[in-house]
């Protein structure tokens, strides 16, 4: 049972006193106060086998081993420390107390605020444990983006997570929801971000990491999360490092041909630009929260599973976001990486981008915005669209507001916004919402409009409400699903 009030120096006198709980600590960097919180609270004897830290390189390297690239605030390091002590931990206590025991290795590598505070402060905390005596081990790990402006806040945040997520382990294990959830106990968002999670071990094979990354945005614990093309969870500025970032955003529900020609024609003339090495772009697919939403239904996780592993069939990452607003989104982008970024759009989004209602917020209205989404190495593709009349809505064309149209030439002037040429016109008259509604009276040649794999996993697991008799699976197997 979840008791959100229990503080933070009270859930480790808990673990103290709880004899079957016993491990090591090390910490790496600035997050030396997660086994400072069970000595303080008292009884730390009944928890404590050994904690360190390895502050110098030199001595880290001599313990853990050298990073490739020089790194040390990574996930293979965390690993590799996680690893070392439990097995330490397991080697010298087995014998001796292994039976009564829940043996655990707690590790973090943390970077944060240096003293002239112009650095990225970050951090890797993970937990390796058993939870039955002699039984079989498990991990918890979570990359920590840390918000305080003062050096000994960030420690002191450090701590605070680091002694729920081990309690969260061993207490909240049962309901991995319940754990994330405990994992921002005592602290606020304003404090510190939790931007990737990962549960692995027998005791969460019943754990689809995906859905716990689309809880961690949807809990407001950060604005964005990242899969990989085999659907697994990654952490983004580690993942998109010295990348060039080829973003689409949309509902996706389902991909149809029309966004292939898209991505297709985008990504030729976004590997043209004379600044953007082909060997370093990354293909992104990206779905908000606003756009996982059906109405006011809340999201339907399912549905989103199936969006994402469509989206992975087809070789591309996917992000879930809540950064509705395009310069929120290149923002967050230029956090993750320097290196040029394109935004591959449909005309209505252009129109969008340049309705000045979005702005009323911002002090500086539509201006304000476009410093944010146009100052950055960022270009915008524009794909085509229909009109009623049979002619392309483009660029060239494109219906603005008086007073906006010279910052609308200026930007395609200075190359910030371009038409994507080259496109199919035959796909043009296919929208999202047109096949869904195919898709769903199971009406003859809707497969025709979605790539060929797209149309197989579709008619597979009946997804978007494909009738029993069009699918591949019987009318039962569905009803049972």
């Amino acid at each position: 049972m979840y008791e959100k009030n229990l503080g933070t120096k009270q859930k480790a006198l808990r673990i103290n006193l709880d004899r079957r709980i016993y491990g090591s600590f090390a910490e790496i960097g600035a997050g030396q106060e997660t086994a400072a919180f069970f000595f303080k609270a008292g009884g730390a004897s009944g928890t404590v086998a050994k904690t360190m830290s390895a502050y110098d390189m030199t001595f880290s390297d001599a313990i853990y081993g050298t990073e490739e690239g020089g790194r040390y605030v990574v996930e293979s390091r965390l690993m590799k420390m996680l690893n070392r002590e439990y097995n330490l931990v397991e080697k010298r206590l087995s014998e001796k107390r292994g039976e009564d025991s829940h043996f655990f290795a707690f590790a973090n590598t943390v970077v944060a605020l240096n003293f002239q505070k112009t650095n990225e402060s970050h951090g890797w905390i993970g937990l390796k444990f058993q939870l039955s005596p002699m039984g079989p081990t498990n991990f918890v790990v979570i990359h920590v983006r840390m918000r305080d402006d003062e050096n000994v806040l960030q420690q002191q945040a450090l701590g605070i997570i680091g002694v729920n997520l081990i309690y969260g382990c061993f207490f909240y294990y049962s309901s991995p929801e319940t754990l994330l959830l405990s994992l921002m106990d005592d602290l606020t968002t304003d404090r510190i971000e939790i931007d990737m999670v990962r549960f692995s071990g027998p005791d969460f094979e019943g754990v689809d990491n995906r859905l716990m990354s689309l809880r961690l945005v949807r809990n407001g614990f950060t604005d964005a999360a990242l899969f990989g093309a085999d659907g697994g969870v990654l952490q983004p500025s580690e993942a998109l490092y010295k990348k060039h970032i080829l973003m689409m955003r949309g509902r996706l529900r389902p991909i149809t041909n029309v966004h292939i020609d898209l991505i297709s024609n985008g990504q030729k003339q976004f590997l043209a630009e004379p600044d953007v090495d082909e060997s370093k772009v990354v293909l992104i697919s990206e779905l908000t929260l606003h756009n996982l939403k059906s109405g006011d239904k809340d999201i339907d996780e399912k549905d989103f599973l199936d969006r994402v592993d469509i989206l992975c069939s087809l070789g591309h990452m996917v992000m879930i976001s809540n950064h509705h607003e395009y310069y929120r989104l290149v923002a967050y982008l230029s956090r993750l990486s320097k290196l040029k970024a394109g935004l591959l759009l449909g005309s209505p989004s252009l129109q969008d981008i340049f309705d000045e209602k979005h702005y009323e917020f911002l002090p500086g209205g539509i201006l304000e915005s476009f410093a944010t989404l146009f100052s950055r190495k960022v270009k915008l593709f524009i794909y085509p669209t229909l009109q009623p009349d049979g002619s392309v809505y483009s660029c060239e064309n494109f219906r603005i507001p008086d007073h906006l149209r010279p910052l609308f030439q200026y930007l395609i002037i200075n190359n910030k916004i371009a038409d994507i040429v080259n496109y199919n016109k035959e796909h043009m008259h296919i929208t999202t919402d047109s096949v869904l509604e195919k898709i769903k009276r199971g009406e003859p040649g809707w497969d025709k409009l979605v790539p060929e794999n797209v149309a197989h996993i579709i008619r597979e697991k009946s997804l978007f409400g494909l009738p029993a008799e069009e699918s591949n699976i019987t009318p039962e197997v569905q009803l049972q699903d």
